[in-house]
């Protein structure tokens, strides 16, 4: 019976009402994911195009005789095929050869090819032929979860239904139909989290339901049975943890922490959590948003009462840490610290003082220099808090400060201009330089003039060839070690050439001249170090000359052999060898 099938109505209907108007397609494709309804749906559809009584709406009548041969899984009218275990050519040839022969019972023979996607290639050309120009008799339902698979020529005479993830209320629905006929008790909470455990899934759904009506005896389902034998986290951890927020209790959170991985959870699957709560809190901030909560009753009655005590830009805080901590958990070597420290973060928000706000309108003047603004003296380099009423006279006597207390170092020739008023003299100079709020607060230290620092004077010993040589072939050896076998290849081209501090180093092509200057932040310090001369300087020049060497044939090589150990040929003459060419 179609209304059997769930979550699935525009699909339904558009099938029922193809029946009565007698407009079926010859092949039709149903996609979705697993678990919705498309075999069972394709089922149905075989069984109500046969019945010989359908009723008005365009259900089976399940009393005919085709009815009762489908009940009884002895229809020959219906032909299954799983195309995850049979997708070779052969197999699609001998669905093609049953085609040709007319139904001995009813009007139509159907044709159920399961996960359609998975036929070889050579399989679906076979079975192309077909569909284009089948028998009238003949009616072919490929159901798959992997649409794009498909080729496209198939796609394009199918009737395609796409069958949605079923939610969450619909399932808990038909989960407390099942209970009610079979006598059992179950708390609708308790379905709730049967439904959104099994993510869309009805198949998947039924199966758990079995399970845990098993493991309670078959009489009652409770909250608590579904979330222990399903191994789920409990909702209430996470509204402790909005409790420790608002409190801002560190050692609770820590507890509670603990508490959850003592029962077998992974920080990852509570971090994940935390972030979904986080969400639940923010969707109920809005009642139009509110019906995003696929939670049972009970439960979604806390979620209205806690989110009504967190702000929203604290959740939206909260979101953003767990996400951090979810990215970087499996990176972490460490990854309880990991999520004690996120769990910190969290329970310190709500508590945490808003820099951006000034207190009682007040003005905070910061002395950076040491000296305070307060004449009284003070042990503590604090703040000092200047009210708005009397910020107007503070600015007057920094002005009246700084006009009297601003001078500047003389240069020597440098002219002096006379003021209008007063005897004071200032030299003509431009005021491009900062000047400190020390200057005239501290009216004593104005002449004190900061002696320049003394330049450290850095090694300059001398060093022969032979020291450096030492030296480049240890950075030679470090390279080696790390396997940058081209920038070795670079180093060793040719040798180097020592004037003075100045280093020369050929190399055969630009390749080699950009593997050096890349390394020159590196190697020219070390040069400095290992030879206590902080003046050395490389240059590197390109001489494409150095790499031409011609190929060395076997005399060429063997008599390189006997140059550097002559009894090579001696060996040669004893034992009567040849050489290979």
């Amino acid at each position: 019976m179609f209304n059997t099938v769930v979550g699935q109505s525009s699909i339904t209907n558009t099938l029922k009402n193809a029946i009565k108007n007698n407009q079926l397609a010859q092949a039709f494709l149903f996609c979705g994911p697993r678990g919705v309804g498309k075999t069972t749906c394709a089922r149905i559809l075989a069984k109500t195009i046969n019945c010989f009584n359908k009723t008005p709406d365009g259900e089976a009548c399940n009393q005919c005789e085709s009815c009762v041969s489908f009940n009884n899984g002895q229809s020959l009218n219906i032909y299954e095929l799983d195309a995850a275990s049979n997708n070779s050519v052969d197999d699609i040839r001998s669905l093609i050869e049953q085609v040709r022969f007319a139904p001995q019972l009813g009007k139509y023979k159907v044709y159920i090819i399961d996960e359609v996607h998975m036929l070889s290639q050579a399989a679906f050309n076979a079975f192309l032929k077909t569909l284009e120009e089948p028998p009238s008799h003949a009616i072919f339902i490929l159901a798959t979860t992997e649409k794009h698979k498909i080729l496209p020529t198939i796609l394009s005479r199918c009737q395609k239904f796409d069958f949605n993830r079923i939610t969450v209320d619909d399932i808990s629905k038909h989960l407390a139909e099942i209970a009610q006929k079979e006598s059992i008790t179950a708390e609708p909470d308790a379905l709730h989290i049967i439904a959104a455990k099994a993510d869309g899934g009805l198949r998947d759904a039924l199966s758990m339901f079995d399970q845990l009506v098993s493991f309670s005896g078959g009489h009652s389902l409770t909250y608590q049975s579904v979330i222990e034998n399903l191994h789920i986290l409990d909702y209430e951890y996470y509204f402790k943890v909005g409790d420790c927020m608002q409190k801002g209790d560190i050692p609770a959170i820590l507890l509670l922490f603990n508490d959850i991985l003592s029962n077998g959870f992974d920080g990852l699957q509570f971090i994940a959590g935390l972030s979904e709560h986080f969400r639940n809190l923010l969707v109920c901030k809005d009642p139009q948003t509110v019906k995003l909560l696929e939670v049972g009753e009970n439960i979604k009655s806390k979620y209205l009462q806690q989110a009504g005590l967190i702000p929203q830009d604290i959740l939206l805080k909260g979101i953003g840490i767990c996400t951090k901590t979810e990215i970087g958990f499996k990176a972490s070597k460490n990854q309880r610290l990991l999520v004690e420290y996120a769990l910190l973060q969290i329970v310190s928000l709500m508590h945490q003082p808003n820099g951006d706000e000034k207190k009682n309108d007040q003005l905070v003047i910061i002395d950076t220099s040491g000296a305070s603004l307060n004449p009284q003296p003070t042990l503590k380099k604090e703040p000092i808090v200047v009210p708005p009423s009397k910020l107007e006279n503070q600015v007057v006597k920094l002005q009246e400060k700084f006009t009297t207390a601003v001078k500047v170092q003389e240069a020597p020739g440098m002219p002096i201009i006379e003021l209008e008023k007063g005897t004071q003299k200032i030299p003509q100079k431009n005021f491009t330089t900062g000047i400190s709020i020390n200057q005239f607060i501290n009216p004593a230290k104005e002449n004190q003039l900061q002696e320049p620092q003394p330049k450290v004077k850095l090694p300059e010993e001398a060093f022969t060839p032979e020291h450096f040589n030492i030296v480049w072939n240890k950075f030679v050896t470090l390279m080696q070690n790390q396997m940058r076998f081209s920038v070795v290849n670079a180093l060793t081209t040719t040798k180097p050439l020592i004037e003075g501090s100045n280093i020369t180093h050929t190399v055969g092509n630009k390749i080699q001249l950009n593997e050096i200057e890349e390394l020159r932040d590196t190697l020219v310090p070390y040069l400095r170090k290992e030879l206590n001369n902080y003046s050395v300087a490389l240059i590197v020049n390109i001489n494409e000359e150095v790499i031409k060497t011609k190929a060395y044939t076997p005399q060429d090589r063997y008599a390189k052999l006997v140059q550097k150990n002559p009894l090579l040929a001696l060996l040669k003459q004893k034992l009567d060898l040849d050489l290979e060419f």
